[in-house]
């Protein structure tokens, strides 16, 4: 019997597997689908101070290994989450699950964590300094040392949860992030967020996205992920979560080689709903076939 279960800033989870925040809503719509208690936990849906609208359409764009998204944080507001999201959660799923937090200022953020400090089914708050799809905010917190520590400070002053930064790629020294928001008092890190790109269409002459840019996921981007989490692993000693391009039990088990304690899965399950359910049923074989009993033994072993 292989032991899959693993701690994630304190908090026990039966398996490392969690749908990344943006690809799985508030897990109401899946829930119909599948009993999501076979999860690890999840991230929600990038949550801010505000409800936003998002940007305009077109937002989503395919290409080769993966898919491009400028959805621009659409949620309804931390307030409406808090009434309705959460209560209608607990529902369907008995889990801690993951709050993803996103704003515009320092101010935004600590106001949106502090407001979720009170929700006992939070078990973690993701919070996001960098997305690449909002002008104004998101990744200009996350491509800087000093402001991704500001952000860091300031949301640990308002709440008792674990939190766990989540990190851009789109920087020349992720480390160097890591190790700010560490010094500040993360109590984890999460990585990586998507990557900056474009395309463009021929026969219309212009971006394919109205955005412009967009956020690259996928599998295409995986290999880059990876390389992130085996330099951050080595660059600080609190957790990482890590993502980018997985899709299989076999990718979460390189992962937790390279460094990570808990995996989410992301554009993968916008290609197959049942994606993390089927990784989640994957990894005890995986495991097997690695001759692997308990996952945390894989963390970091790589190195």
């Amino acid at each position: 019997m292989v032991k899959t279960s693993v701690s994630l800033c304190g908090i026990t989870i039966d398996n490392p597997v969690i749908p990344a925040s943006g690809t799985f809503g508030f897990g109401l719509e899946f829930a119909e689908l599948y009993d999501i208690n076979v999860l690890g936990s999840f991230s929600f849906k990038g949550t801010t101070k505000d409800a936003r609208f998002g940007n305009p359409t077109p937002r989503i764009a395919e290409t080769e290994g993966g898919m491009l998204n400028a959805v621009g944080l659409q949620n309804p507001g931390v307030a409406h989450v808090k009434a309705v999201e959460l209560p209608a959660l607990a529902k369907v799923f008995h889990k801690p699950v993951m709050a993803n937090v996103s704003g515009f200022s320092i101010e935004d953020y600590a106001y949106t964590c502090a407001a979720l400090d009170d929700e006992e089914q939070i078990g973690w708050i993701e919070v996001n300094i960098s997305c690449p799809n909002v002008h104004g905010g998101g990744m200009s917190f996350g491509t800087s040392a000093q402001n991704a520590a500001a952000v860091t400070k300031a949301v640990k002053a308002v709440t008792k949860k674990p939190i766990i930064i989540k990190l851009t790629p789109n920087v020349t020294d992720i480390c160097e992030i890591a190790r700010a928001v560490e010094v500040e008092g993360a109590d984890g890190v999460s990585l990586i967020n998507t990557l900056s790109g474009m395309r463009i269409s021929l026969p219309k002459r212009k971006p394919l996205l109205a955005n412009v840019t967009g956020g690259l996921s996928g599998p295409c981007v995986f290999p880059v992920a990876l390389r992130c989490v085996y330099q951050v692993y080595n660059a600080v000693k609190i957790p990482i979560v890590g993502m980018g391009g997985v899709s299989s039990a076999e990718d979460v088990i390189e992962m937790m080689m390279a460094g990570a304690t808990a995996v989410e899965v992301g554009a993968a399950n916008l290609v197959d709903p049942f994606a993390s359910k089927k990784i989640v049923e994957a990894l005890p074989l995986a495991m097997e076939k690695y001759k692997i009993s308990s996952l945390t033994e894989i963390i970091g072993a790589a190195h």
